[in-house]
């Protein structure tokens, strides 16, 4: 039987910082192999993909998630070596073992376990598998589903391993998440001294009347299954350090997350009313606003599968499982165009963080969890 934290460890120690590879996907191509699933591997661009499947039929149920990792940042502020997988009482230690290479070994051990007690699946078990996750998101999931969508093949539900839990393993499920808009302001003036202002155009009046009024919105309240929407000015920069000097260019940085209220292009045409409105004030402004709609949101319905996910939780750790939309963006605001989608993993907390790291006993019920949804999946109506 595959020891999910043996593979867990082999994964970990694969430093597969975006959008290297370093072996992760033939680990898991290997491990999928053995179990008798057929391959599709493709690269787009510098990205390694994994698709594997196990049966022909209907309905196929999809676990899905990434290999790549966020850089490990300062390497002697590690308790031990970020790509050396080691376990200090009880707990693994790496980069990857929450977010997500852990969840990976754990759906892999999980698979295994099914289908050496129940045979083959009544119906289909597939993996999707990138290393694009957190990078720029382009290469990885969304090439996949539109190169598997045009071969015909076609999932019908599908769980994402991110980490999702907070206190304990099973306390709380994704069922959607909100959008993501990343947007640079900028504004070239011209530069001069400050005791002569109409010599000169200070560009930070009219990008700081910009932010002023983009963030006295307020763009909801709330949404079915979301928290309220919120814009945040994440930098604001200008490289002045002079005191008697207007400077000749400012910009900043801003993000909204948003909820089903809103469009990406709604937001985006808002945006461009807000830009155009003070461009008018200052004619001799260059004021321009380079914006992108990273994800739109996205919203499971509570139903028939999220109740088999808490149940399968309910079954292995007797948690009542919570369904939340909170957090940042995954590859399920691309999954969900194709399938019902819902993220379950463990524990947030260290994830991206010096010392990541995940309790050895939680891994291993994160494997029964993944059993015990496939065992209610291939039983139920869905």
């Amino acid at each position: 039987m595959i020891d999910p934290i043996a593979l867990a460890q082999a994964l970990i120690q694969a430093p597969s910082v975006t959008p290297e590879d370093a072996g992760a996907s033939d680990i898991v191509a290997d491990a999928l192999e053995r179990l008798g699933f057929s391959l599709t591997r493709k690269r787009f661009g510098a990205v390694e993909n994994l698709y594997a499947r196990l049966g022909e039929g209907r309905p196929n149920f999809c676990f899905a998630g990434h290999l790549d990792v966020v850089p490990p940042g300062d390497v002697a502020a590690w308790r031990c070596d970020p790509f050396a997988g080691e376990i200090h009482e009880g707990v693994l230690y790496g980069r990857g073992a929450v977010d997500m290479k852990s969840a990976i070994a754990a759906m892999i051990a999980g698979t295994e376990a099914y289908l050496s007690a129940n045979g083959p699946p009544p119906g289909a078990i597939s993996f999707l598998i990138t290393l694009d996750e957190e990078g720029p998101a382009l290469d990885g999931t969304v090439r996949m589903l539109e190169h598997l969508h045009q071969k015909g093949e076609a999932l019908d539900h599908c769980l994402v391993g991110e980490p999702t839990s907070v206190e304990h393993v099973g306390d709380t499920i994704k069922n959607g998440r909100r959008g993501s808009l990343n947007a640079v302001v900028t504004c070239e003036g011209r530069q001069g001294h400050v005791a002569y202002p109409k010599l000169a155009l200070n560009p930070l009046n009219p990008l700081l009347d910009v932010l002023n009024l983009l963030r006295t919105r307020m763009l909801d309240s709330g949404a079915p299954g979301f928290d309220s929407s919120n814009l945040e000015v994440t930098t604001v920069d200008v490289g002045n350090v002079a005191h008697n000097v207007i400077p000749a260019r400012a910009s900043a940085k801003f993000n909204i997350r948003f909820n089903s209220r809103h469009t990406g292009e709604a937001l985006l045409k808002w945006i461009e009313e807000i830009r155009a409105r003070v461009a008018r004030l200052y004619p001799g402004a260059a004021l321009t606003i380079e914006a992108r709609v990273g994800a739109e949101p996205f919203f499971t319905q509570p139903g028939p599968f999220t109740d088999l996910l808490r149940g399968a939780v309910h079954d292995v750790t007797g948690r009542e499982a919570v369904l939340s939309t909170s957090g940042g963006t995954s590859d399920a605001r691309f999954i969900r165009n194709y399938c019902h989608v819902a993220e379950f993993g463990l524990q947030n907390a260290t994830a991206h963080m010096i010392d990541e790291r995940a309790r050895v006993e939680d891994v291993h019920d994160l494997s029964k969890i993944y059993q015990r949804v496939l065992e209610r999946y291939f039983t139920s109506a869905l």
